[in-house]
């Protein structure tokens, strides 16, 4: 079915990103790879970026602004649409066959953003659970 809008999305997203940000294994790995990124989702008209937090605060260590502009400078860039983003955080879209197959377009460092999919792998299971209690329709 998908998303039912994009408020939806974007409230779905910062569950997940608060998920990976303040998990103690997730979080100051990712803070510690520090790379920047900014994705773009064409088929809902939204931009994220997101990067390392300065400092943890309130157990967070990354930061993410829903915006074209971000006081930082993207290492990298994808470009999806919700339904690769969705597939991907269930654990049933490969990162690197979805740019092979041209799902997700990229730009800068696409190498440093694979290397952080290892990191991410157990924001799989936390995410089904969240579809499964709040968004059943988006289960794939």
């Amino acid at each position: 079915m998908g998303f039912r809008s994009p408020e939806e999305f974007r409230e779905v997203l910062d569950k997940t990103f608060g998920i990976m940000s303040e998990d103690p294994e997730m979080g100051p790995k990712l803070r510690d790879a520090d790379t920047p990124q900014r994705f773009e989702f064409p088929d809902l008209d939204l931009v994220v970026n997101i990067t390392s937090a300065p400092e943890v605060t309130d157990g967070r260590h990354l930061r993410w602004v829903w915006s074209d502009e971000a006081p930082w400078e993207p290492d990298v860039e994808m470009t999806m649409n919700s339904d690769v983003a969705n597939r991907y955080f269930q654990g049933s879209e490969n990162i690197a066959m979805a740019i092979a197959r041209r799902r997700i377009k990229t730009s800068g460092n696409v190498k440093k953003a694979l290397a952080l999919a290892p990191i991410t792998k157990p924001v799989f299971a936390k995410y089904k659970a969240m579809l499964e209690a709040d968004y059943p329709h988006l289960i794939e």
